[in-house]
């Protein structure tokens, strides 16, 4: 392992952290191993697909595992990790998070509202763009469970989304060869600008709502009579 630790990089530079710990499992168990790390890595956002990936294609040049197994068992692996994130979500429910919006200040359940309904248009779309996207890649798996997606559907367009985020970066770290890693700092490029567009328009979303509760009068007072309200409604309905 040590060996194939020291040249997975440029033959001079050590591996260590997740190229290290990716390595190792790739040594041990071949394929299955860089399908066992995505499967994870869908689970731990942290685990970088960016370093996985490249360095599973990277390993096949080597020789030490067939390009084509790297591809089928990493994708194999994305998929049962959005499986498990799916189930989470469909064991959370529509009814917590309904729950869980109402107690939340500047949201209402309008918004959720909304947002189901553009999930029930346009949930394939989703999941399979959103396998391609950093940060979404693992959580669009949730609200597909969350809205008990049909399986058949939910598995059709996870598959293909991530079938192409692998290919693309399998088969880089495959022609890169020593400078695999380079594939790492283009795509932390791209999950910085994805970043930052969500934290603009989070803000944006938040400076919006804010402006029109003043101009309305609808402060947090009024959210939280609407959540007490909503949560009457619910424990009526219960009972």
């Amino acid at each position: 392992m040590t060996e194939m630790a020291v040249s997975a990089t440029s033959g001079t530079e050590p591996v260590g952290g997740i190229a290290g710990w990716a390595t190792d499992l790739m040594d041990r168990l071949g394929a299955p191993g860089a399908g066992l790390a995505i499967a994870l890595e869908n689970l731990f956002p942290p685990l970088p697909s960016e370093v996985i990936l490249p360095l599973a294609g990277f390993t096949a040049a080597q020789g030490r595992m067939s390009l084509l197994a790297a591809l089928v068992w990493t994708t194999v692996g994305s998929v049962v990790g959005a499986l498990a994130l799916y189930g989470i979500g469909a064991l959370i429910g529509r009814d917590r998070i309904r729950r869980l919006v109402a107690r939340l200040p500047l949201v209402k359940l309008s918004d959720l509202d909304r947002t189901e309904a553009w999930f029930a248009r346009h949930g394939g779309k989703a999941v399979f763009f959103g396998r391609m996207i950093p940060i979404f890649r693992s959580l669009i798996s949730v609200p597909a469970g969350v809205e008990r997606m049909r399986m058949g559907t939910f598995l059709l367009y996870t598959t293909l989304g991530s079938l192409l985020w692998n290919t693309a970066f399998v088969l880089a770290g495959y022609e890169l060869g020593d400078n695999w890693r380079t594939v790492e700092e283009y795509v932390g490029i791209y999950s910085k600008v994805v970043l930052a567009l969500v934290v603009l328009g989070a803000l944006a979303f938040a400076a919006v709502r804010i402006v029109r509760s003043r101009r309305t009068g609808t402060g947090p007072g009024a959210h939280r009579a609407e959540a007490m309200e909503t949560r009457d409604l619910e424990r009526d309905r219960i009972l």
